[in-house]
């Protein structure tokens, strides 16, 4: 590979993209995306946020924050797994871009506005009474619904690249093999293909419930105690595994430069239809450009989506008709992976 080859290639890849109908990517922000960068110009900077931090109710469900923290303390001794192929192929694109002095911003730059962690505080205190019963609620479901933990828990990587643990309502079987999503989203990753959920082709590491709490987005009410914490925003990219991360290229990594969240902008714009890239072009977008005009747009979006994603859940066949689409699913991951070797 000559350096002509190299500086094209990663001057590519810090270059913003567009979808368009065909799938493909032209050299610009999403066609959305010029008309709300007006409403973006304006920072809010709110003296109250150091005020409203201290504000949050230090009682909230002790007994369910207890539990959350259980889980996390047996979920901190999983062990590293092996590197797959395609991240030694991003290390090896890595090298050739920083030779081109392509990389993470300055720590010193990005700073998280108050305004988002008043939002943030304000959100969670004036729809307490709405999570808290809901939590209550899925904690009786999944224990009813599978024998095991309630809660599954694992370390991300969180802003500026600090990592801590997030906890989820466990939606699949205690003995799930979890290489079979690893070997599916890798190859995704390394085709460019649309990162389609596995569960909707009927998977069945699933627990009856999982497929309602997942399409709902129940499963991750947890993740409001690391809101309370600072860890997470409600708007954010969603933060990504450890193991992830290390295979980003430095032009990716550049997602962490905004606070994760629950919802985000990819989430509403595409989500499980777009690529790897596409989403991570989209989380890029929003950490250059993030207001509280396109934080409460996307609140606002995040309810409709959700709806939609719900619906279509409660729509599909049953699973042991889809148990068919689940294995035609990983044959042709099986067969891709074959002929990438």
């Amino acid at each position: 590979m000559g350096p002509n080859t190299k500086r094209k290639r990663c001057s590519d890849l810090d270059q913003p993209r567009q979808l368009t109908k065909g799938g493909s990517m032209s050299r610009s922000w999403p066609r959305s995306l010029p008309s709300i960068r007006k409403s973006l110009d304006a920072e809010h900077n709110d003296p109250a946020a150091s005020a409203a931090d201290k504000a949050m109710p230090e009682t909230l469900s002790p007994i369910l924050h207890q539990a959350i923290l259980d889980s996390v303390a047996r979920h901190r001794s999983d062990g590293l797994r092996e590197q797959p192929a395609w991240q030694q192929q991003n290390r090896d694109a890595e090298a050739d871009c920083a030779a081109e002095g392509i990389g993470l911003e300055d720590e010193d730059s990005g700073l998280v506005p108050n305004w988002k962690r008043v939002l943030d505080i304000l959100l969670v205190l004036v729809a307490s009474p709405i999570w808290l019963p809901l939590m209550l609620v899925v904690m009786l479901v999944v224990r009813l619904s599978s024998p095991g933990p309630i809660f599954y828990c694992q370390e991300r990587v969180g802003y500026r690249r600090k990592r801590f643990m997030i906890c989820k309502f466990r939606t699949m079987k205690i003995d799930a093999d979890t290489h079979t999503h690893e070997s599916y989203f890798e190859t995704l990753v390394r085709e460019g293909l649309p990162m389609t959920k596995l569960d909707l082709a009927g998977d069945p590491r699933i627990i009856p419930c999982g497929r309602f709490l997942r399409a709902s987005g129940l499963d991750e009410l947890p993740q409001i105690f690391n809101i309370m914490r600072g860890e997470m925003s409600v708007v954010g990219p969603r933060p990504c595994t450890v193991r992830e991360f290390e295979g980003y290229l430095p032009w990716q990594q550049s997602r962490v430069n905004a606070v994760p969240g629950l919802t985000g902008y990819w989430q509403v714009n595409g989500k499980n239809r777009t690529t790897f890239n596409q989403m991570i072009e989209m989380d890029i977008f929003y950490a250059e450009h993030m207001s509280l005009a396109l934080d409460l747009k996307i609140i606002l979006k995040t309810f409709s989506v959700l709806l939609d994603q719900t619906f279509a859940i409660v729509k599909r066949v049953p699973a042991e008709t889809s148990s068919g689409a689940f294995d035609r699913s990983l044959n042709g991951v099986a067969r891709e992976q074959g002929a990438g070797v």
